[in-house]
């Protein structure tokens, strides 16, 4: 006989992995359901499953009314004879079930019971723990599992069936629609359009309540809900991903989705779902079907089960690298880690963890933990929030349970951990949210020592983590679970598990491609268009003074980029963009948002007031709204997010969402965890690389699926970056990220051996400074010690400026590179420790001379914009990103010279490349263009009136409107025979420029 592959077959499968037979293997022993069911040889050779009959199926109550009466016969007989002195006491007990499930829901009914009069049935046992005792293991057991085939469930239309359905008890937990792709039929089509539009939500089984969830299967894919409500019902994948993306890798033995019923469906992860998973969500005074279940997704069920199955394993002092994308669900990971980890026992059958830190920005989590603590625990005050260093110490001490502090604190937790070492902990560190400014910055700076701020005041999570880390050794009476969605090495290495080729990759993966690829997110990328800015730059100095011509090349596009007539031009086009392809389209129902991206907290400002002026223009069709931190003075002109907005700056957010507000300017601030969903545009005037450009360019993904938002509706407008380089920033977290190997630790014995050979200090300074200032003397003692070493650095030694450089290069890369180290090396080297702290102290006082950074003001006085031009390069573009895994280097253990790269050039050769690079709006060659210049100045020489009207004039009124006239009548006699020329000076801004540039060339002629 062939193989049989049609739904039917693989309904058979299923039902005899569970059951350990099948309804066909049955019906051919000619043999019946309840002789099988009888039978312990049967029921122990499958997963624990009786087989169910669809007659044994009550449509009014949805119950297997055989199960059900049986399960609690043999459990709760004394319980039921309190019942039975009433006629009616099966009736009673139905109706008491079913007012409740409409009330309440079928998890709160299973997990807390049934009081009907004085009895309280108890509908399900929880699944026993490690040390449970021998009575709770006996009552799991007791636990009636079935599955029942072909169901009939509707008292309306009697020949409508659904495939499968779960039970436990007798009550249903789980519907599942099967297809099978072998005969065209697929679970992401019609099995999700079966339970959409054929399935009557309105008969018990499926009302909202009566089930936990709905599986649409076929041998490839499994999606589910836990809501059915007709056309507008929503199917999540359950899937586990493959090759990075969506859908299930193969199964060299089974189906592709096998893993549903030979995993999900065991006895003990169905409970364990049910005890510690599964929520209800919605206001607490709503009825029932205004809330709706949540039921974890295949990768945040997976991540959680293997992080308590590892800690169980390896116990105390491991850390975990979770790295899971924007759309991954992790504060519901985090929520559902926090409360497991309470519950791991040690050998002795105690709490593993006195404490579990949950270290983040994100409000929601602290609501969130709150609210799901009615379902996962009976002691309601175990959680406490820790905004600050004193209610942290309180909540640690008082041995609260669950302890939520924010990103600032983590300093504060690892000094107190460390001295509370009879305690144990585990510390879940959320970087949703990556970077934190203005006070809390400052204050960790103090903390910490020097951390890396950028413009706005704000420093970076994934920096401010790994730097309290360094600050401390890696503590063993503590756990670290670290949740990034955007990995760095120094992360990577900090947090990640090693494997045996010195690769450090996360514990755990859930990839940016497979939340596009899921729908979970949507591609930034899939819409970009990117401008290049042309300009043409007038040098405007006689002589040629030398410049390092990379650095040079930089100042002069960030004098040329910022300059207030580009920012005019771009905006210009930015607002068009919007108003034309946004605002009057009416994107997502017209409350489509976008954002600006900008160089500065200047540019910003800048932005902001030329847009205000181009939308009065056009009547103030819209607001606008800008961010950024702290005081900022332009123009002589003091500036704050408030005074400009209008509004206190903790409102911004707030503000930005109503629909007044169209466009969000910003340089910095909230290009990292700002969440709003009704962005789709995004203008970008400022470089943006590696982690901080997939954040920035990510605050786009967001769905808004009753907005209607698609990737489609996505657009970047880029005048700053190269696609290619955009493309290098997302490659390596696409998929996963890992790390070739450790930084190279022998580097810190040359470093060492440089700076011991440079005279600075003498080793017995070090020995000195270490013993005082760990027994903890005053500062006053230890600055002698220092100011000694600093004075032979700046003045005793007679170092030239370029050795001084290269010394303190030496010596900050020492501190960074054993700070990195210090706590994951596996020995000690007490002599490094000690040279550390003595460096981290004279560095500061180590005076080396800018002069490249002083060279480089002058550059920009040296050269004047004269043209400036925008040509779009690439339009609607779709950057695909690399599906293969990306490795990073380990951070470069090697510090750079003080001038390694050095190249130096005359100004006349820089302004000549750089005009070369960015200046192509004509065909002309360069020296074509630069023809045409001295052609036009000989002519303005030429011209009759130059030296009576203009150079030997001395009214500076009249000399001006002279040589206007004179450039005029010479640009229309060149119009003539330069065409390209011709189309040029229809540009009024062109004109000026032209006008200003020959100008002051024949005035130094």
């Amino acid at each position: 006989m062939p193989s049989q592959y049609n739904e039917q077959a693989l309904e058979a499968l299923i039902e005899k992995h569970l059951t350990g037979i099948s309804s066909e293997e049955i019906k051919q022993n000619n043999t019946v359901i309840d002789q099988v069911n009888e039978s312990q040889a049967f029921y122990s050779s499958g997963k624990g499953y009786y087989i169910g009959s669809p007659y044994d199926f009550d449509k009014t109550y949805a119950l297997d009314t055989i199960r059900f009466w049986d399960f609690l016969e043999k459990t709760q007989s004394k319980e039921l004879e309190k019942l039975k002195t009433s006629s009616d006491w099966k009736l009673k007990i139905l109706e008491r079930f079913d007012r409740k499930v409409k009330k309440d829901g079928i998890l709160k009914v299973l997990k807390k019971g049934l009081d009907v009069d004085n009895a309280n049935l108890i509908l399900f046992y929880e699944a026993p723990s490690a040390s449970s005792a021998q009575s709770t293991i006996e009552n799991f057991k007791a636990n009636q599992f079935s599955v029942t085939r072909q169901i009939r469930y509707s008292k309306i239309n009697a020949g409508e069936e659904i495939d499968m359905v779960l039970f436990m008890n007798g009550i249903p937990f789980c519907t599942i629609e099967l297809k099978n792709p072998w005969t065209g039929q697929t679970a992401a089509s019609q099995g999700i359009n079966q339970y959409r539009n054929t399935r009557d939500y309105n008969q018990t089984l499926l009302q909202f309540g009566r089930c936990l969830v709905h599986f649409a299967v076929d041998t490839d894919e499994v999606y589910m809900t836990t809501k059915l409500e007709g056309k507008n019902t929503t199917f999540l994948p359950f899937n586990k991903g493959n090759n990075f993306g969506k859908g299930n890798p193969i199964n060299p033995n089974r189906y592709k989705t096998s893993y549903l019923w030979e995993d999900i469906f065991r006895k003990e992860k169905i409970a364990n779902i049910i005890q510690h998973f599964m929520l209800l969500e919605g206001k607490e005074k709503e009825s029932l079907n205004k809330k709706f279940y949540i039921f974890p997704r295949y990768h945040q069920l997976d991540v959680v089960d293997k992080l308590i199955a590892d800690v169980n394993k390896n116990g105390l002092g491991e850390t975990y690298l979770i790295q899971h994308s924007a759309g991954s669900g992790k504060s519901h990971s985090i929520t559902w880690l926090s409360f497991r980890l309470i519950e791991v026992e040690a050998q002795n059958g105690n709490p593993m963890f006195d404490s579990v830190i949950v270290v983040t920005d994100r409000r929601v989590l602290d609501k969130q933990l709150r609210d799901n603590i009615k379902s996962f625990s009976d002691v309601k005050n175990i959680i406490a929030p820790a905004y600050s260093a004193s209610d942290l110490k309180e909540a640690l001490e008082g041995g609260k349970r669950i302890i939520i502090t924010t990103i600032q604190k983590f300093p504060h937790i690892l000094k107190d951990i460390e001295e509370m070492g009879d305690k144990h902990f585990a510390i879940i560190i959320d970087e949703a949210h990556s970077s934190h400014g203005g006070q809390a910055a400052d204050k960790m700076n103090q903390v910490l020592g020097n951390i890396e701020l950028n413009e706005d005041g704000e420093v970076d999570s994934q920096d401010l983590i790994n730097k309290a880390m360094e600050a401390r050794k890696m503590r063993k009476n503590a756990c670290y679970f670290a949740f990034t969605a955007t990995p760095k090495e120094s992360t990577l290495e900090r947090f990640g598990t090693k494997k045996e080729d010195g690769k450090f990759v996360p514990f755990h993966l859930y990839s940016m491609k497979q939340a596009i690829e899921e729908g979970f997110i949507l591609d930034v990328l899939s819409n970009y268009t990117t401008y290049r800015s042309y300009y043409q730059l007038q040098k405007s100095i006689e002589d040629n003074p030398e410049f390092n011509t990379k650095k040079a090349q930089r100042k002069l596009k960030s004098f040329v980029e910022s300059d207030p007539r580009t920012i005019k031009a771009k905006a210009k086009i930015m607002l068009d963009h919007f108003v034309q392809h946004v605002y009057d389209k009416k994107l997502l129902d017209g409350k489509a948002k976008g954002m600006i991206v900008t160089q500065s907290i200047e540019s910003a400002i800048r932005y902001y007031q030329t847009l205000k002026e181009f939308l009065k223009e056009k009547g103030n069709p819209f607001k606008i709204i800008i961010a950024f931190s702290g005081i900022k003075r332009v123009d002589g002109v003091e500036y704050s997010e408030a005074i400009i907005n209008g509004f206190p700056e903790n409102e911004t957010k707030d503000q930005f969402k109503d629909n007044e507000y169209r466009l969000l300017i910003v340089a910095n601030k909230y290009l990292t965890g700002f969440d709003q969903p009704k962005l789709t545009t995004m203008y970008v005037d400022k470089k943006l690389q590696g982690v901080l450009c997939v954040q920035a360019l990510s605050r786009l993904n967001r769905s808004a699926p009753k907005l209607g938002k698609k990737t489609e509706n996505l657009f970047v407008l880029d005048f700053f970056n190269d696609s290619a380089d955009i493309k290098l920033s997302f490659d390596p977290f696409y998929t996963a990220t890992s790390l070739s190997g450790a930084t190279d630790v022998n580097v810190l014995h040359d470093l060492k051996e440089t700076l011991d050979d440079s005279g600075i200090y003498e080793w017995h300074d070090i020995e000195e400074f270490n013993t005082k200032f760990f027994r903890g003397v005053s500062a006053d003692e230890l600055s002698p010690i220092i100011d000694e070493a600093a004075e032979r650095f700046n003045i005793g030694l007679d170092l030239n400026e370029e050795l001084k450089a290269d010394l303190k290069i030496k010596a900050k890369h020492f501190i960074k590179v054993y700070g990195q180290l210090a706590a994951i090396i596996s020995f000690e080297e007490i002599k490094w420790e000690k040279l550390f702290w003595f460096l981290k102290f004279l560095v500061p006082k180590m005076v080396v001379k800018k002069q490249e950074s002083d060279l480089l003001d002058e550059l920009l006085d040296s050269v004047d914009l004269s043209t400036y031009g925008i040509e779009r390069v690439r339009l609607n573009e779709v950057l695909s990103l690399d599906k293969e895994e990306s490795t990073l280097d380990p951070a470069n253990s090697n510090p750079r010279g003080a001038h390694d790269g050095d190249d130096r050039a005359e100004l006349d050769v820089i302004v000549k490349n750089f005009n070369e690079r960015w200046f192509s709006n004509w065909d002309a060659t360069p020296e074509d263009k630069r023809q045409l210049f001295y052609t036009f100045t000989d002519k303005v020489i030429n011209h009759p009136d130059y030296e009576a009207k203009y150079l030997n004039n001395n009214d500076e009124y009249t000399k001006q409107l002279a040589y206007k006239k004179i450039f005029d009548e010479v640009a229309l006699s060149m119009r003539k025979f330069q065409i390209e020329f011709a189309k040029q000076l229809t540009d009024e801004h062109f004109k000026q420029d032209m006008l200003t540039s020959t100008q002051r060339f024949l005035d130094r002629h």
